[in-house]
């Protein structure tokens, strides 16, 4: 748990990822397509990475990934960030946390 949460916290938008989901996948060129870079962790590249995956789905992460971490705190997978894009309630969430200044 120490450890998602530092690596959560370590810019304004964290993605956790693997690099063969699909989800995962858009999810992140939605960031991009936004203008936000967060720092991405694929679990299948990193050391300890099954251990960040068991961690997220204790968490309340089902599938485990994406998980997308704003202002340190977990909103959810790709569904709740599809839903906050589509509401048009992302964007202000990301200014809010100095990820977006337009």
């Amino acid at each position: 748990m120490e450890r998602v949460t530092k690596l959560a916290s370590e810019k304004s938008v964290v993605i956790f990822s693997k690099s063969s989901c699909c989800m995962s996948h858009t999810i992140k060129t939605l960031f991009y397509d936004l203008g936000v870079y967060p720092a991405v962790h694929e679990l299948d590249d990193i050391p300890g990475g099954c251990e960040i995956e068991q961690t997220l789905l204790r968490l309340g992460c089902n599938p485990s990934v994406p998980a997308v971490f704003i202002g340190g705190e977990l909103v959810g997978g790709a569904n709740k960030i599809m839903s906050l894009h589509l509401n048009r309630s992302l964007i202000p969430m990301l200014r809010q946390v100095g990820a977006l200044w337009v």
